[in-house]
């Protein structure tokens, strides 16, 4: 029975996201991450496919809400119109600030954000992955900007990274970004 589940699941997930055999990579993160550093305006550069993040202009926006949680404001311009999605985010382990939980739902579980490196003033790097059931995985992987637009150069660096810990780009394309109105 589990198997007919499980082969129903897959063509939407390799339609719209990045799937491998196998349990998720456990890349490494970022060391000393300072959360208060990274909270504010982040644009998608470039992304591994994801079926929640189909328009252009992209990005995020994180805030502390007064409960200590993390409001996450995610926005894009899709199908004629700005579509905004707002979440939370969590540190479940705060020996690994690094390693956020978010969602979007009060239905769903928090999906792991993990930040690889960031510099806080220009670049993100930041993986995902779901296990489904140790037989494969789903990985998402974003670049992000303080700006809608980064040095070639960094974009590579980013990419390096990503690849160095196991996450395969062959599917990730870049965000556009042309166009977008900023507030």
């Amino acid at each position: 029975m589990s198997a007919v589940v499980l082969l129903l699941l897959l063509p939407p997930l390799v339609s719209a996201q990045t799937y491998h055999w196998g349990p998720c990579q456990t890349p490494r993160v970022q060391p000393g991450f300072d959360l208060q550093k990274y909270l504010g305006r982040w644009y998608e550069i470039e992304k591994l496919p994801a079926s929640f993040e189909r328009g252009k202009c992209i990005e995020a926006n994180y805030a502390i809400r007064k409960d200590g949680t993390i409001r996450v404001l995610n926005s894009q311009f899709y199908k004629d119109k700005v579509r905004v999605a707002e979440g939370t985010a969590v540190i479940p382990d705060l020996r690994e600030p690094s390693k956020l939980g978010v969602s979007f739902s009060y239905f769903t579980p928090y999906s792991p954000y993990w930040i690889l490196t960031t510099d806080y003033n220009q670049l993100a790097v930041v993986y995902s992955c779901t296990d489904i059931l140790r037989l494969f995985h789903v990985d998402y992987a974003w670049i992000l900007g303080r700006s809608r637009f980064l040095p070639p150069d960094t974009v590579m660096f980013a990419k390096k990274l990503l690849i160095s810990e196991g996450v395969d780009l062959f599917r990730m394309k870049a965000t556009d970004q042309m166009g977008c109105k900023d507030d």
